[in-house]
């Protein structure tokens, strides 16, 4: 079908949009060429020729159905498919979810929300081939907040409804990757992915009880992932135990000659199972004096992180304070981050952009008829974001997202002049446990509730005080269940310099080996 060619009047109205006033001589000018334009693109447009796209491996697949309630007693899965992995492998029989926004071949996906309702990608997230021809067997895709546009206490509530605390199902689970992290600490599957821009792998793990990896930005491949904004985008393993993750890392990690994220990635990764069992004889790890006694904080974490870190000290680690003065700046250096990343996603149609990379053409062209259709569906959360985006950019013209990430090598340097004394930093994952769920009173109070800040809604940059600051900053961390205080998980967050997720795997894996594990933490489920 040919592209409609604008008249005069169309470009007098395209030009008045963009802020352009044209005389009509200029009008009619700009059209014959902007005609030129439009006959190249339509040309290049019926152009028959093959794109390039990840590889798709491992077919056929059964794409699956939405659970129910007795299938799915957690609430943690969108719908329920199987994708065989190869007969052998590291993975071999293990079952794996994955959030919502990582893309399987021929299995709906929907970001969570209604407003992608019957989209099927025709490609597979790099993570997903690396998974599968590790062996691993795809049972789900996870519950998730809509379009990852969440991560504190509401916590889970999309259009698919609230995952549940396999530990308290009246609590919450942490988000944005909550139905990840219930399934996984449930034992619905033995390991899942999540996608982490502020904390939404590492919270959901602290809050449910499982072990979280933001590994080094780009170390994972984001290829076929679908988040926020290019600088602060991970997607990252969560699993029951330290050995399972050594070894998805193990089969996930290096580059994919597809995203641009992984371009300080080396070529040369370490065996990250090596690192299992070495102990910590001569680790040096540095609490992290600005990560502890954070404002409105719960006590008990603070002393249930201390005493963790203790028993390091007591296996052989030596323990010191450091401080990183601005510590809480790289957590409000992401605001205008996340902003701009909203209207990025909006105005590309989550394809994003000037990058060689592979763009999702699929989810793009869906993206943007949807958004002229029925834009009331988009999350609540994503609409205050982009009335805010588009304020900033109106008023501050980009100033603010570039301070943002000029800003970002300053505060590097801090945390390279912590790492010059100690190996790793620890400090709670999560300042506070994951609390009750509180039932609306009223669609009002839902919409309220629903919504970052206000008297209602969580406290955003509490939840996220440890945890985007190495979003901003790509330092890898990682959450592991350390205390259970009142019967709610706790997670420590360790976080090492850059591509050391050797050094992280190597301490947790002697934290997990010193303490009664599956006592205080047992699987819930049957994977």
């Amino acid at each position: 079908m040919p592209f409609q060619r604008p008249q005069k009047d169309d470009v007098i109205e395209l030009a008045r949009e963009l802020g352009i006033h044209l005389t009509r001589t200029e009008a009619r000018i700009f059209r014959s060429r902007m005609l030129e334009h439009i006959d190249a693109m339509e040309g290049f447009h019926e152009l028959r020729i093959r794109e390039d796209a990840p590889p798709l491996r491992h077919v056929p697949r059964d794409p699956g159905r939405r659970p129910i309630p007795d299938e799915d007693p957690l609430n943690a899965f969108i719908r329920r498919c199987r994708v065989e992995g190869a007969a052998e492998g590291p993975l071999a029989g293990k079952t794996v979810g994955l959030k919502d926004h990582t893309a399987v071949a021929g299995v709906p996906m929907t970001l969570g929300s209604y407003f992608l309702d019957s989209y099927i990608p025709e490609f597979d997230a790099t993570v997903v081939t690396r998974l599968l021809d590790a062996g691993a067997i795809i049972t789900g895709k996870m519950n998730m907040e809509d379009f990852s546009f969440g991560g504190p206490g509401f916590a889970g509530v999309g259009d698919y409804g609230r995952p549940l605390n396999p530990h308290d199902p009246t609590y919450v689970t942490g988000g944005s990757s909550s139905g990840s992290g219930a399934a996984v600490a449930g034992g619905y599957v033995d390991l899942a992915f999540g996608g982490d821009q502020g904390g939404s792998v590492r919270i959901p793990s602290a809050w449910c009880g499982c072990v979280g990896l933001m590994a080094t930005h780009g170390l994972i491949p984001h290829t076929g992932v679908f988040g926020l904004e290019p600088t602060i985008d991970y997607t990252g393993p969560m699993t029951r135990s330290v050995d399972d993750l050594a070894t998805v890392l193990d089969c996930v990690a290096g580059r994919d000659g597809y995203d641009p994220r992984q371009a300080a990635v080396p070529e040369d990764l370490p065996n990250y199972r090596d690192s299992l069992g070495r102990g910590v004889e001569g680790l040096r790890i540095g609490l992290l004096e600005e990560g502890f006694g954070v404002e409105n904080a719960e006590p008990a974490v603070d002393d249930a992180v201390r005493e963790a870190v203790a028993v390091l000290e007591r296996a052989g680690a030596t323990v010191s304070t450091v401080s990183v003065p601005d510590h809480a700046t790289a957590s409000a250096a992401v605001i205008p981050i996340y902003l701009e990343g909203a209207r990025l996603a909006w105005d590309t149609n989550l394809g994003g952009g000037l990058a060689k990379s592979f763009y999702p053409a699929s989810i793009m062209a869906t993206f943007g008829r949807a958004k002229r259709s029925h834009s009331h569906e988009l999350p609540l959360n994503l609409k205050v974001m982009l009335l805010s985006a588009t304020y900033a950019r109106e008023r501050y013209n980009g100033r603010l997202y570039a301070k943002a990430q000029n800003l970002r090598p300053v505060i590097v340097r801090q945390y390279l002049e912590a790492f010059a004394g100690v190996d790793l930093l620890a400090m709670p994952t999560v300042p506070i446990r994951a609390h009750p769920y509180a039932e609306p009173a009223d669609h009002v109070e839902a919409f309220d509730r629903t919504l970052f800040g206000g008297e209602l809604g969580d406290d955003l940059g509490l939840i996220i005080h440890n945890t985007a600051p190495f979003n901003y900053t790509g330092f890898p961390s990682l959450s592991v269940p350390c205390a259970g205080v009142t019967g709610m998980p706790v997670g420590l967050q360790l976080t090492a310099p850059y591509f050391r997720e050797d050094e992280l795997i190597r301490a947790a894996h002697a934290y997990q080996e010193s303490v009664d594990w599956e006592s205080c933490f047992p699987k819930r489920g049957a994977a």
